[in-house]
């Protein structure tokens, strides 16, 4: 701000500035993602490039094949153009591929029309925090080509890698052929209140997205773009990347130690155990609504989120809840597992009487 105020306090191109916009091209090689300035857009953060998807792709009543959980602020921007959706449960090495064709192939048969993407969090998935195996990111892929149903693939937890092999982005896998949008976002790997991402994929999409940029919010402020191009270049990328995941390793190891002393079998709940990422998911029998349970954990403040945002309507569940380990210190963690342990069968009794 000192050097170049007047020009960091201006309007920027609409795509992005063009120093950041390489930075990311040579940022994203070590991922074996090759893409030149025409396939990549700044966004506003990663729900924006959401937003932009839904803009871009959906008219009213149109399809979107998910998986089940999913994140919540997808089903929200695609709400927006009143999608309606093709579903199929998330199984414990990711998206149930064989089952979502089936429902693909049966929608087209019945509505004489396709759905106009795949939507898919293969790395570390928020709610659930289940990585998509490689034999299913090629499936996809090869779901994607036969019935021309671009995959666009969230990916903000690709860096957050914890145990396990790393494998490769569906975006890759693909090697440009076009029938992969990736949405990436810097609000995981730097801080969540810069509110810069960014969206790559074939030109002509690239482009539409520019056109409705420039239509709903004209630019990404340049003094964030700056700071994150500046990340990019000038900082020890790989020490930042170990520290980060070695903090939350040891997180959630502890959050999954205390899930194990706290919960019994007989209590009849059971959560995932992530390979990276921020959450996990637990289950509780199905007599019990979290979002009921909810009000009673905030009374003993405990807090997670209930697990029906993370369904549309008409496929709503209501016996799970989703858990972000990332934040509470080891002290807190221990104490409300103890709670929300606590909360649950104060729940179950109440049920019982």
């Amino acid at each position: 701000l000192e050097e170049d105020w007047t020009h960091v306090l201006q309007y920027t191109p609409i795509p992005g500035e063009k120093d950041l916009m390489q930075a990311i091209i040579d940022y994203l090689k070590k991922d074996d993602i090759h893409i030149g300035p025409d396939n990549i857009m700044i966004t506003t953060s990663g729900q924006h490039g959401l937003d932009l998807v839904g803009r871009l792709f959906l008219d009213p009543q149109d399809a979107i094949a998910i998986d089940l959980p999913t994140f919540g602020g997808a089903l929200a921007a695609f709400e927006l153009e009143d999608a309606q959706y093709v579903v199929k449960a998330i199984e414990e090495d990711g998206t149930d591929v064989k089952g979502l064709e089936a429902e693909i192939k049966n929608y087209s048969d019945t509505k004489k029309k396709k759905p106009k993407f795949i939507y898919v969090v293969p790395d570390f998935q928020n709610p659930s925090g289940i990585t998509t195996s490689l034999e299913k990111r090629l499936a996809l892929l090869e779901l994607a080509k036969k019935y021309e149903i671009p995959v666009v693939e969230d990916s903000p937890y690709r860096e957050l890698r914890y145990r396990g092999e790393h494998l490769p982005s569906i975006y890759s896998l693909d090697k440009n052929q076009g029938h992969v949008i990736g949405l990436y976002t810097f609000s995981k790997i730097l801080c969540p209140g810069i509110r810069v991402g960014f969206n790559i994929g074939p030109p002509e999409v690239v482009k539409k997205f520019a056109f409705i940029k420039g239509a709903n919010i004209l630019n990404t402020p340049k003094l964030n773009q700056n700071i994150c191009r500046t990340f990019l270049q000038e900082y020890d990328l790989d020490t930042h990347f170990q520290k980060t995941r070695h903090y939350y390793s040891e997180k959630l190891n502890f959050f999954l130690e205390a899930l194990e002393d706290n919960f019994p079998e007989d209590m009849g709940v059971k959560w995932t155990k992530p390979e990276g990422g921020l959450f996990l998911w637990i289950t509780v029998p199905e007599e019990i609504n979290t979002l009921d349970l909810f009000y009673m954990a905030i009374d003993e403040k405990v807090a997670f989120v209930p697990g029906e945002i993370f369904y549309p309507e008409g496929f709503k569940k209501y016996n799970s809840m989703r858990i972000n380990f990332s934040f509470p210190t080891k002290e807190e963690i221990v104490e409300g597992v103890k709670r929300l342990s606590s909360v649950i069968q104060k729940y179950q009794s109440k049920k019982k009487t």
